[in-house]
C-alpha cells in the first residue's frame, strides 16, 4: 500500500531520520513522538516507510529491532545491504559504510541479510 500521502505523523518520522544518520530503535521512535502519535501508528508508519524502500530495519542486540534510512532503495527492491555496529557501551546503532560479500549458496534464493558487528564505538574507545 505504501504511503500515499504525506500526514503530519508521516513527516513527522521522516524527520526524525532525516535529522540524523544514526539508527533509531522502535522504542525509543515511539519515546520520541509519544505526545504526537501512539505507539501502533508509529508501527504502522515504519511498516509503510520499509515497504516504500525510505528506511530498513534489522535487528540490533536483545532481538530489538532498529529503524535506518535506505539509500537508494525503490518499493520493488533494497539495495543498501550492509552490516550495522552497535556499541554494548552506550547503545548506539549505525550503518556501516563498508562493502560486504553475501555468499551465493547453491539451490538457495538469499533476499535479506542482517549482519551485526558489535564492541565499543569511537567515542566509547577513547
Amino acid at each position: 500500500m505504501g504511503i500515499k500521502r504525506k500526514t503530519k505523523s508521516v513527516t513527522t518520522v521522516l524527520n526524525i531520520f532525516e535529522a540524523s544518520h544514526d539508527a533509531k530503535s522502535v522504542v525509543s521512535l515511539i519515546t520520541l513522538v509519544k505526545n504526537e502519535m501512539n505507539k501502533t501508528t508509529v508501527y504502522r508508519i515504519l511498516d509503510r516507510l520499509e515497504q516504500d524502500g525510505l528506511i530498513h530495519s534489522f535487528n540490533g542486540k536483545d532481538g530489538l529491532k532498529w529503524y535506518a534510512k535506505c539509500n537508494g532503495c525503490t518499493s520493488h527492491k533494497h539495495f543498501d545491504t550492509h552490516p550495522h555496529f552497535q556499541c554494548t557501551k552506550c547503545d548506539k546503532v549505525e550503518c556501516l559504510t563498508v562493502d560486504i560479500s553475501i555468499p551465493n549458496i547453491k539451490n538457495h534464493n538469499i533476499e535479506t541479510a542482517d549482519i551485526l558487528l558489535m564492541g565499543q564505538c569511537e567515542a566509547c574507545c577513547s
